[in-house]
């Protein structure tokens, strides 16, 4: 089927990292990507802005060359052509996915096994929500960690697109939250999903960590800040815990007591999304889909959406994502 067919333009807007070390971006006109064999070609209604997304710009989070420097690893919107062999979606299917880089653009493609239904009366907005973080939270918590009904899990960044995804998903598996936050109104923000809530300016998280488990500490931990916090998190951990880091916005190094990890038969893993090829995105997909898109079309799970911003409004996206102001997902308003 060709573009002329679907009209679908020639050229499209995309925000470009411009590859010159200071991580600007220029809006510019570029090429309409065409789906390769097995792939879909989706108009991007909104695109989930991630903190890899300032990593790349800063140059600290490469991608890979066929993203074209543009940005943007979830979004929602419509399929408007298929790659051969791409046979579950048709034209005018309301998807969202998840894509190694180009969400920040009018048009995207992406390997049909990555991108799921948006449940009817979902908004788009909130589906461009779900798929980077509810997959990085499945796999970190259901298929790494197995966190299992009636356990503890402690939750870092617990206001954060992903920390907000976490509590929901630990209380739908009927689980004990505790989360940590930046602010009082972060910490509300995390006690009205569901969890226990420790500012960790003012308060020592492993104190209270303790004191909540009656000094066994929690079975499971999500860490994305790494550095110095990564004794804390075993001191945090009670015996057989679990522990999952993701990102390491505290520094990549720490000096960490393996004797503490022995005796306590500590479980440490490590997990990014980006790295992982398109079959086993595309089986985490299928886990969402299985196990988490009813809660989603019943609404027993909602994103949480701290601003949307326009197209053209970008850098104030990621202004405020710098700024540490956001509770939930930052959204960008494509088409």
């Amino acid at each position: 089927m060709s573009k002329e067919q679907l009209n679908i333009p020639a050229t499209m807007l995309a925000w470009q990292i411009i590859p010159d070390g200071n991580g600007d971006m220029v809006l510019r006109e570029m090429d309409t990507p065409a789906p390769a064999e097995g792939e879909i070609l989706i108009k991007t209604s909104h695109a989930g802005i991630n903190r890899a997304d300032i990593f790349q710009r800063e140059g600290t989070y490469p991608a890979p060359v066929e993203t074209n420097h543009v940005p943007g690893l979830e979004l929602s919107g419509e399929v408007v052509a298929l790659g051969e062999g791409a046979k579950r979606y048709k034209v005018g299917d309301k998807v969202c996915a998840i894509t190694i880089g180009g969400g920040y653009a009018e048009y995207c493609t992406v390997p049909a096994g990555q991108a799921l239904p948006v449940p009817e009366g979902v908004p788009m907005d909130h589906a461009a929500a779900l798929p980077e973080a509810l997959a990085t939270v499945w796999m970190s918590l259901c298929e790494m960690a197995r966190l299992c009904k009636g356990e503890t899990v402690l939750i870092h960044g617990g206001a954060s697109g992903i920390g907000t995804a976490a509590i929901q998903l630990a209380k739908l598996r009927e689980a004990t939250v505790i989360a940590t936050a930046g602010s009082d109104e972060k910490c509300d923000a995390c006690r009205k999903l569901g969890a226990h809530a420790i500012n960790y300016h003012t308060e020592d998280y492993v104190a209270h960590v303790k004191a909540i488990t009656e000094n066994k500490g929690v079975d499971v931990l999500l860490d994305m800040v790494g550095g110095e916090y990564v004794n804390r998190n075993l001191q945090s951990l009670g015996m057989h815990g679990r522990m999952v880091s993701i990102a390491l916005l505290g520094g990549s190094k720490a000096e960490i007591s393996l004797g503490r990890m022995l005796m306590k038969n500590i479980t440490w893993y490590n997990l990014t999304l980006r790295s992982r090829g398109v079959e086993e995105k595309s089986w985490l997909m299928k886990q969402l889909e299985m196990h988490m898109w009813l809660s989603v079309a019943d609404k027993s799970y909602v994103p949480v959406i701290d601003s949307v911003f326009a197209l053209e409004e970008m850098e104030k996206a990621h202004q405020k994502m710098q700024q540490g102001l956001h509770i939930g997902k930052i959204i960008l308003k494509v088409a």
